[in-house]
C-alpha cells in the first residue's frame, strides 16, 4: 500500500464527526464518536534525548530526525505507544515558518511509520520566561529541566500588538495539518496559569494572568477557524474540584479550559487515589478524558499504580518524558534547590529509558504491554 493510500485511508476513518461544521466547540456526542474510533491512548512527552527545549528540537540547525526515528521506535516496540505530546514553540515558527512545517512533516512521517499520533502544543507558560531564537544554553548539572522556555515569552506576551503574530502562528500551524490524520490532537497551551514553576516562580509580569484569560478563548477561536478534523483541548492541572458542579467556582483560566476543550485533558501527579478522584471529577462532564501529564516515582505516581487505573477507566495516559536527556528531566524536583551534582537520585522522577534505549525499570515496560494487550480498546 503507498503511503499516500494508506493516508487517504485512515483520513476516512479518523475524521471527525461535523469535521466541516460551525466553528464551534464539538458537543459532547461527536468528541465521544472521536474517542471511540481511537485505541487506548497510551505515549509520552516528548523531546529527543539530544534537546534541551523546543527551541533546540525545531531549529534546523539542532533537528535530528535520526534521534528521533530511534526514540520513537523504542516507544513503540518497547513499550507499544501510539502516542506523543509534542511541544512547539511560536519563536520557532516566527524565525522559519516554511521550515518548522516541513520538520513538522517530517516528524509525523517517522511517527507514523511507529504507528505514533502525536498531539501538538501550541503554547506553554512553563519554566524560562524569556526564550531566544539561536543556540541554547547547555544543562545546569544536576537541575531538573533546566532550559526548558515558554511559549511565548514574558515580554510578548503582555504586548496586544503580539496578537497578530500569535494569530498567524495558530492558524498557519493549525492550518497547514488541520486535515493530516497524523495528528490526533492540538493542546493550545500548556498550564496557562503556571506561575513560571521551580526557580521562575514569582518572576511573572503583573499584566501575565490577565492577558492569558483574554488570549486563550481567542487561540481556541483561532484553531477551530480552520476547522481542524483533530479535537482541541487545554489541560487542568491545579486547583480545586474540577467537577462540572463547581466550575463556577474556578478561577478564569481552568474554567475556560474546561468549557472549551473538545476533550478534557488534566496533568496529575498524586498518588492513585488522587489521580481517581479526579478522574471521577472530570467524568461528569460526558466527554473523553486524556491524562496529558502524570508519573513523578518519587510523588507516588507510577507505572505501577497509576496507569492501571487509567486503563481500568479508559483515560489516555501520556506521561513525561521518555529518554534520559538533555532536559534532565529524570532528576527531581528539589533538584531546582539542591542540585544533583555529586551522586544521582535513588529514584528518577520522570523518564522511562536511558540513552541507549534500555528500560530504567524493565517492569515498568512489561506493565505498559501487558495493559495494552488487554482485551478491549
Amino acid at each position: 500500500m503507498t503511503a499516500r493510500l494508506w493516508i487517504a485511508l485512515l483520513a476516512l476513518s479518523m475524521t471527525a464527526p461535523g469535521a466541516h461544521a460551525a466553528e464551534t466547540r464539538w458537543t459532547a456526542a461527536q468528541a465521544n464518536a472521536w474517542y471511540a474510533k481511537q485505541p487506548w491512548l497510551t505515549g509520552a512527552n516528548f523531546i529527543p534525548a539530544d534537546a534541551i527545549n523546543q527551541l533546540e528540537m525545531w531549529q534546523a540547525a539542532t533537528w535530528d530526525p535520526t534521534e528521533i526515528d530511534r526514540e520513537l521506535g523504542w516507544a513503540q516496540t518497547r513499550f507499544g505507544m501510539n502516542t506523543m505530546r509534542v511541544f512547539l514553540h511560536d519563536l520557532a515558527w516566527k524565525e522559519d515558518p516554511d521550515g518548522l512545517k516541513k520538520r513538522m512533516d517530517a516528524f509525523l512521517a517517522i511517527a507514523a511509520r511507529h504507528g505514533i499520533r502525536p498531539v501538538f502544543v501550541l503554547f506553554d507558560s512553563c519554566w524560562d520566561p524569556d526564550p531566544k531564537v539561536g543556540p541554547q544554553h547547555p544543562p545546569i548539572p544536576g537541575v531538573h529541566n533546566s532550559g526548558w522556555v515558554q511559549s511565548p515569552g514574558r515580554t510578548e506576551l503582555v504586548d496586544p500588538a503580539q496578537d497578530t503574530h500569535f494569530r498567524a502562528y495558530v492558524e498557519d500551524v493549525v492550518g497547514s495539518f488541520a486535515n493530516d490524520p497524523r495528528v490526533l490532537a492540538w493542546d493550545v497551551w500548556n498550564e496557562p496559569d503556571n506561575p513560571g514553576g521551580g526557580s521562575y516562580n514569582g518572576e511573572q509580569l503583573a499584566q501575565e494572568k490577565a492577558r492569558i484569560v483574554a488570549l486563550l478563548p481567542q487561540i481556541f477561536a483561532w484553531a477551530r477557524g480552520k476547522h481542524p478534523t483533530q479535537p482541541l483541548t487545554s489541560g487542568v492541572w491545579a486547583g480545586g474540584d474540577w467537577s462540572p458542579a463547581n466550575v463556577a467556582r474556578l478561577d478564569p483560566i481552568p474554567r475556560i479550559q474546561l468549557e472549551q476543550s473538545d476533550v478534557i485533558s488534566f496533568h496529575n501527579y498524586d498518588w492513585p487515589e488522587l489521580f481517581e478522584q479526579r478522574v471521577a471529577q472530570l467524568r461528569a462532564y460526558g466527554r473523553p478524558i486524556i491524562c496529558t501529564e502524570w508519573m513523578a516515582r518519587g510523588a507516588g505516581s507510577t507505572v505501577d499504580t497509576v496507569l492501571p487505573v487509567g486503563r481500568r477507566e479508559n483515560v489516555g495516559m501520556i506521561n513525561w518524558g521518555l529518554v534520559k536527556g538533555k532536559i534532565q528531566t529524570n532528576l527531581p524536583w528539589d533538584s531546582w534547590e539542591r542540585p544533583y551534582t555529586l551522586q544521582q537520585p535513588v529514584v528518577w522522577c520522570h523518564d522511562l529509558m536511558q540513552p541507549d534505549g534500555t528500560p530504567y525499570r524493565a517492569r515498568e515496560a512489561e506493565v505498559f504491554r501487558q495493559l495494552r494487550a488487554q482485551p478491549g480498546r
